[in-house]
């Protein structure tokens, strides 16, 4: 039985995707859920997008902002790009999007179901339905104004839907899975993001069904005209409060655009940096061999492993995967488009290679996440605020770019960088 599995906090941020960096947001994110899909199938990819952290972290390896509300949009609208070619081969089409692409989710999931056999119908009266429930039924102060559709060709489904109340210059996310799915309107949600602000109407909770049953009763014996009698004559009376909701996992993506050791798990970082020089050498020697690519590149696809390898828990910290690949908006540093490139070209070998059943490519990125696993209770490294400077010191060295244009060399000396990517 699905039902909601967490909550966050999203700053909203305008603003919008460079082409430079869309363009590789749409390969290194086709090519991870291309990598999913060969190890574990389509339905685990569709449970990965439902869960709210995994989601959070997949858009901060990409180079997106770590924290923001931005995050939603952009994966959604690069992985619709990416996988759009892939659709008839890996079975994972994506509709719907922002503004006018969320509103013809219909008319595409209609088109999908002609085009492989299934019932199109019904997957557009679910996303109809999932928006209705998330903007009618939760009335939690947030406008619904994304609304992302992500279906394989048996019919499975994930929603990913953001809401933004202006006010408060938050979003919140809202994750669907169809999986175990029994009711729209009982419980229905794998996930809400979003810290809960004052008192949240409710009505798909499963607790809240006497009150559906007494609101079509109410209407029915009284009609409207009786119902607004009513209120006026119990408006001012005591309010019985609700029960306490559930504990459940809460994700609180801070306002500061930085990021700061407190963001991060240091024992992961420093567990998968150790992973990479451990692991680099032996498994990519022949990668090492090549003019401009080097130990830095191992450390971005060390945290790509993790997204495509890792356990749920091990995404409470979406910050550190900002470190694969930086920020467009310059933080935790600009983006190494070098070292970007350099992950998206042995990502997409290792799945082409595999795909023609020489899997060892895509195995030694398997075990550059294993051995992350086996060393984080011992690993140990420089601090993030070291790690963060020396990336910045060499970031012209490795292409650093960001929405305010290229970096220009480092006015001191060289760090331990100043080696190839």
């Amino acid at each position: 039985m699905a039902q909601r599995a967490g909550s966050a906090d999203l700053p909203l941020h305008g603003g919008r995707v460079p082409a430079w960096l869309g363009q590789r947001m749409t390969r290194l994110g086709a090519v991870i859920v291309e990598a999913i899909v060969l190890e574990y199938g389509r339905d685990e990819l569709l449970r990965r997008l439902a869960h709210p952290f995994w989601f959070q972290s997949l858009g901060a390896v990409m180079g997106m902002d770590w924290h923001s509300s931005g995050i939603t949009t952009s994966v959604i609208g690069a992985l619709k790009r990416g996988l759009s070619p892939l659709s008839g081969e890996l079975g994972v089409p994506v509709c719907g999007g922002r503004g006018r692409h969320s509103r013809a989710t219909p008319q595409e999931l209609a088109a999908i179901g002609d085009r492989v056999g299934i019932d199109g119908g019904a997957l557009a009266r679910a996303s109809k339905l999932v928006a209705k429930v998330d903007s009618a039924a939760v009335q939690d102060g947030f406008d619904l104004y994304l609304h992302g559709f992500f279906v394989t060709d048996d019919g499975h489904w994930v929603v990913v839907q953001q809401g933004m109340n202006g006010d408060r210059r938050q979003a919140r996310r809202y994750h669907w899975l169809s999986e175990g799915m029994e009711s729209f309107v009982d419980a229905p949600h794998a996930a809400i993001e979003g810290r809960q602000q004052g008192r949240i109407v409710n009505l798909a909770d499963r607790r809240a069904a006497p009150s559906r049953d007494r609101q079509l009763g109410l209407l029915a014996d009284l009609g409207p005209t009786g119902i607004a009698r009513e209120l006026a004559g119990i408006e001012g009376s005591p309010v019985t409060a609700p029960a306490a909701e559930p504990l459940l996992p809460h994700l609180v993506m801070p306002d500061h655009h930085d990021v700061r050791a407190k963001d991060i798990v240091g024992r992961r970082l420093h567990a998968a940096f150790a992973a990479a020089a451990d692991r680099g050498p032996a498994d990519f020697a022949e990668l090492l061999l090549v003019p401009g690519v080097g130990a830095r590149t191992v450390r971005a696809l060390a945290l790509v492993a993790e997204v495509v390898h890792g356990a749920p828990c091990r995404f409470s910290d979406p910050a550190r995967f900002s470190l694969a690949h930086g920020g467009k908006d310059r933080h935790p540093y600009p983006v190494p488009t070098k070292v970007y490139d350099r992950t998206i070209a042995v990502m997409k070998s290792a799945v082409v290679k595999a795909k023609l059943g020489r899997e060892e490519e895509l195995a030694a990125v398997r075990r550059l996440d294993a051995q992350a696993r086996r060393l984080e209770a011992t690993a140990s490294g420089p601090s993030v605020e070291a790690i963060i400077a020396e990336e910045r010191m060499n970031s012209h060295d490795y292409g650093g770019r960001s929405v305010f244009g290229w970096e220009p060399p480092a006015d001191t000396g060289r760090g331990l960088g100043g080696q190839p990517a």
